[in-house]
């Protein structure tokens, strides 16, 4: 067995053959080369794991593994068990990592021994790889991650380097969280451990309308929210309900699960106001959440824009419905969890 490597970079891999070669070739290529990296191919069915088998024959740093279909959560989580460094190093299988990544990650890291979890300012690319918009507004110091823990972007999680004990002491990724994994394990992580991004610009991260974000929106939408309130039971001394759990109850549960009223109104309050733009979520469950929201006489920001925006949509009966909804109801004081 080689000695054991400074950093352990995790990967999951799902039907990502168009892109994963581009994303192993992009950490190979790192000018800091003392890591094994752990690709694992999810139950792909599109040659994505012959890919992976390929790059493992031919560098002997890529380490396959292999597993029926479960879902980034279980490929991320197994990736860490089986880890050898004590740096956990992130990325995606349709993503870039700049040359540089790793060897500035770690002269951060190096010079501010606190910070446990560090990302950076990435470029967002399109699906032929041009870069569509440059982002620099992730936190730089733990002072301001924690400022914009209440909804503004944190980090880029494919981006970050983690110190594996720390994370491990939180229990890694959590099942119940999937499509906001992250949001959750930024959460629980802030109150072990100091988090920021730097500023150079070392990744380019893909967007596409396939992606979790976009396919899942109100999921994830609804994760991240209940996630929020578990971390203020867990900032307030109090034990988190969703601890343990596999799987998330539906929202009507949540004042059962957290043991006081008012919790599933805020979660929806807390959700609406990021569905409004989101055609997806307009014609999915995330209209019931909507009106669900009115009638709870919750805030009616961007609401009556909204109707004009399903118009747009093609969606007559669904605009009719919001408006209706808005002119019969009224709107009270805003409650918190």
């Amino acid at each position: 067995m080689r000695p054991e490597p400074r950093i352990s970079v995790a990967m999951g891999a799902y039907n990502a053959q168009p892109y994963l070669a581009e994303a192993i070739e992009s950490i190979l290529s790192q000018t800091f080369g003392d890591f094994e990296f752990l690709i694992v191919n999810d139950g792909s069915t599109d040659g994505s794991g012959d890919v992976i088998d390929a790059y493992a024959a031919r560098d002997p740093r890529v380490r396959a593994l292999h597993q029926p279909n479960a879902g980034l959560v279980a490929s991320l989580n197994r990736a860490i068990d089986e880890a050898r460094a004590p740096l956990i190093a992130r990325m995606d299988a349709d993503d870039i990592s700049l040359p540089d990544r790793f060897e500035k990650q770690l002269a951060f890291m190096a010079a501010n021994p606190d910070y446990g979890v560090v990302g950076t300012a990435t470029d967002d690319i399109d699906e032929q790889g041009r870069i569509t918009r440059n982002l620099d507004y992730h936190p730089l110091d733990h002072e301001s991650f924690l400022e914009a823990l209440d909804g503004r972007p944190l980090i880029c999680h494919p981006s970050v380097i983690m110190h594996r004990d720390v994370l491990v002491a939180v229990g890694g990724y959590r099942r119940a969280f999937v499509h906001c994994e992250d949001y959750d394990l930024w959460l629980r992580l802030s109150q072990h451990t100091r988090i920021c991004s730097i500023k150079d610009r070392l990744f380019q991260y893909r967007r596409s309308w396939t992606q979790v974000s976009t396919a899942f929106n109100v999921q994830q939408q609804i994760g991240a929210a209940v996630a929020f309130f578990a971390h203020q039971e867990r900032i307030a001394g109090r034990p988190d309900p969703t601890e343990g759990l596999d799987k998330l109850p539906p929202i009507d549960a949540l004042d059962d699960l957290f043991g006081r009223p008012g919790v599933a109104q805020a979660v929806r309050a807390r959700v609406a106001p990021n569905l409004l733009h989101s055609g997806e979520a307009l014609r999915s469950d995330g209209f019931d959440l909507l009106l669900r929201h009115i009638a709870d006489g919750g805030a009616r920001d961007g609401l009556w824009r909204t109707t004009a925006r399903l118009m747009k949509l093609r969606e007559p009966k669904r605009a009719a419905r919001l408006a209706i909804a808005l002119a019969t109801s009224s709107e009270r004081p805003r409650l918190s969890a």
